[in-house]
């Protein structure tokens, strides 16, 4: 199908996203793909296919961690760094730290916003819930990444 091939990138960035695994993100991409399949006669609205598709996605990241009873560790081996492509690494394995900290939904807003580049309507349907508690939990994610941030001498404010 021409359009799990069009967003197998962005499936692929949010497995990895949630699994920290590149083996166990190859296997959500194709889980997401199956169920895709499998579901495509639930889509109610062909426009917000990606959207869709991002929410099978997070559903099969979460299975799959749910399955192996596997706690999610960001580790500074990784090649992707959040944040930065050419920036300074030790901010960028500060900047990992300090979303691991946040729980699964503070994170996953995050990705969705800011790695993403998704909208506020766009996570909200993603996520299930109120437009008003995404911006909510956003927000409140970012309070406590800039407390962090502060607490490791990272920003100047």
């Amino acid at each position: 199908m021409k359009l799990i091939e069009e967003y197998q990138d962005d499936i692929y960035r949010t497995a990895l996203f949630y699994t920290k695994d590149q083996d166990d993100a190859l296997d959500i991409v194709q889980e997401a793909a199956f169920r895709s399949f499998s579901r495509i006669h639930t889509l109610k609205n062909p426009q917000f296919f990606k959207t869709w598709l991002m929410k099978i996605t997070m559903h099969a990241a979460t299975d799959l961690l749910r399955k192996k009873k596997k706690v999610v560790h960001l580790k500074p081996e990784y090649t992707e760094y959040i944040g930065a492509e050419e920036g300074d690494l030790s901010l960028s394995v500060t900047l990992k730290d300090v979303i691991n900290n946040l729980d699964e939904r503070e994170r996953a807003i995050i990705l969705w916003k800011y790695y993403s580049d998704y909208t506020f309507e766009e996570i909200s349907t993603i996520m299930d819930i109120p437009l008003g508690t995404t911006k909510s939990i956003l927000y409140r994610a970012l309070t406590k990444m800039r407390l962090d941030m502060k607490e490791d001498d990272v920003c100047e404010k």
